[in-house]
């Protein structure tokens, strides 16, 4: 059974103006979408970023579907969203997406000292080994949603390379939301077995990966 997000308000949590979502969105899913909004709402954020990315640090880049095709999910996936938009800024970098320089890159271009990135339980457990993870928590305010399986993590581990008070930061900034277990690993193995993905992504994301990414072999591999 799902777990309600909380209704909380931390009153020691700063103003988030910016909420910044990366990821690989191979492809991207309605448990993206649900946890994205469950978040924008307890923290009062107007304006939410979707970020695909081109080369993820922490992820192999063997079988994610083209660039392309993932931006074209994103973007029909929000596109009735007014709160949601999708930035194309990390497909179009040669190197690494590494999340410092893209939240570095928002502020000189938003001009918006007030960003927020989304992380999963897991990735806050990883954190530790994150390029430059100490610069990274200062820069931003990392805002984590639970996830099934992984449960709240011993923050010690980064007591060496994040400062005291971001580190602080990041525990007020673990949220309750909707507990929902879908991933895009389970997608793409449904579509390999022919089974439907009706109700585990917006209905646009499924006619195209349906139309045009399964008769190219997406999956396959």
């Amino acid at each position: 059974m799902n777990q309600a997000a909380s209704t909380h308000t931390d009153d020691r949590r700063p103003r988030v103006g910016t909420l910044l979502f990366g990821g690989s969105f191979n492809p991207i899913h309605n448990g993206h979408l649900i946890i994205a909004r469950a978040v924008a709402e307890q923290l009062h954020v107007p304006r939410v970023i979707l970020i695909p990315s081109r080369h993820p640090p922490h992820k192999q880049t063997a079988g994610l579907a083209p660039a392309e095709d993932r931006l074209a999910m994103c973007r029909l996936a929000v596109d009735d969203e007014p709160r949601f938009e999708v930035s194309d800024w990390e497909l179009r970098q040669s190197g690494k997406n590494y999340t410092l320089l893209t939240v570095r890159h928002f502020r000189e271009a938003l001009g918006d000292h007030d960003l927020a990135w989304l992380i999963g339980m897991d990735s806050l457990t990883d954190l530790p080994n994150w390029y430059e993870a100490g610069q990274l928590a200062a820069a931003c305010t990392l805002v984590t949603a639970a996830r099934p399986g992984f449960p709240r993590p011993d923050l010690s581990a980064l007591a060496d390379q994040v400062a005291a008070p971001d580190l602080a930061r990041i525990e007020a900034h673990i949220l309750e939301t909707p507990r929902i277990d879908i991933s895009a690993s389970a997608i793409r193995a449904r579509l390999r077995a022919g089974r439907s993905v009706r109700y585990l992504v917006p209905d646009a994301v499924r006619a195209y990966l349906e139309d045009t990414l399964v008769p190219r072999g997406f999956c396959q591999g």
